[in-house]
């Protein structure tokens, strides 16, 4: 297997970087968490013109026919900077799961979709900026309407329950499947980027904080802390890309699981360390290191829980064969 991304990986990761950036960067999350939904769409607009909505979608259909490392590259960018909206719903899960005309209109960003999945997604995401939304099973796929917004932990995203308001068309289970992975894949980039925001912010302030006369970051017990979210994440960065590469083989569905896992550990070590280096002003909402620390509790326990995953993988191993092996 070959990690290393590629020099138009690069450049698409860059290029999300200054869009968001031109944008004022946190001060879209910072706006959404204030109920301001217009730099949100902005953000979706200036992203859709830079392709990111299609990258799932082939080019016969309007969209760049990405591969999922180029989902990976891109979804770690919005978690690096906390991007509020239904990028994983409307751009990872719902392009192969609906008809063709909506396909191309969410590849070219002219409308913004979002889904519920009983039983795993119960709740769909933003639907205030959606025009469809979507109720996903195993085999099938039901345009629905939203009720009102419930708050998150994460103040810039809204939950919506939803209820079914057409007819329901079949699926194919394994079309279906596939395009879940995709989303809780897009999920686990985008937790490593907001881990590696995290890390990079309590670097920062561990060279500006003193204690004692010192500036913490010489404390070694501290340097170990800021060591350990290093290894975390760096251990984390090969899962995604494996899994990235086996999506849709049939060792996808544990490959997955284990880069959420990861992504997931990894992430919530990265907002604890952030959090002890911060002191109490990270608890506050007003400092930007609440986007993170939110987000990364709130992507955590969506598509799938850790419970979930690890369960997954084990299924995925401990085979009935194996279980009833002497030597297991």
């Amino acid at each position: 297997m070959k990690f290393v991304i590629s020099e138009e990986q690069r450049a698409l990761a860059e290029a999300i970087d200054q869009v968001i950036e031109s944008l004022g960067g946190t001060a879209v999350a910072r706006a959404a968490s204030e109920g301001d939904a217009a730099p949100a769409r902005a953000l979706w607009e200036q992203l859709a013109e830079l392709g990111l909505l299609g990258l799932c979608i082939d080019e016969a259909d309007g969209g760049m026919g990405g591969t999922p490392v180029d989902l990976i590259v891109a979804f770690e960018r919005l978690g690096y900077h906390a991007a509020p909206g239904p990028y994983l719903e409307s751009a990872a899960l719902l392009p192969d799961l609906v008809d063709p005309a909506l396909r191309e209109s969410l590849a070219d960003g002219s409308a913004i979709a979002t889904a519920a999945i009983p039983g795993f997604v119960p709740y769909a995401l933003d639907a205030q900026l959606c025009a469809q939304q979507f109720i996903v099973t195993t085999d099938s796929i039901t345009p629905a309407e939203a009720g009102e917004g419930q708050e998150s932990i994460d103040a810039a995203r809204t939950l919506h329950e939803l209820t079914p308001a057409g007819t329901a068309a079949a699926l194919d289970p394994q079309a279906v499947a596939l395009a879940i992975d995709r989303a809780t894949l897009g999920s686990a980039a985008m937790l490593l980027g907001a881990g590696e925001r995290l890390l990079e912010e309590a670097v920062a302030y561990a060279k500006l904080r003193e204690q004692f006369g010192r500036v913490i970051g010489e404390y070694q017990g501290l340097k170990h802390q800021l060591a350990n979210v290093r290894v975390a994440l760096t251990f984390t960065r090969p899962l995604l890309k494996g899994a990235a590469l086996d999506l849709g083989t049939p060792s996808g569905e544990r490959s997955v699981s284990a880069a959420k896992v990861a992504a997931s550990d990894a992430a919530i070590l990265a907002a604890r360390t952030a959090l002890q280096v911060h002191g109490a002003i990270g608890y506050t909402q007003e400092h930007d290191l609440s986007l993170w620390l939110t987000r990364v509790h709130a992507l955590a326990s969506a598509w799938g829980t850790t419970r979930y995953h690890r369960s997954r993988i084990a299924a995925s191993i401990l085979t009935p064969a194996a279980i009833l092996s002497p030597a297991s």
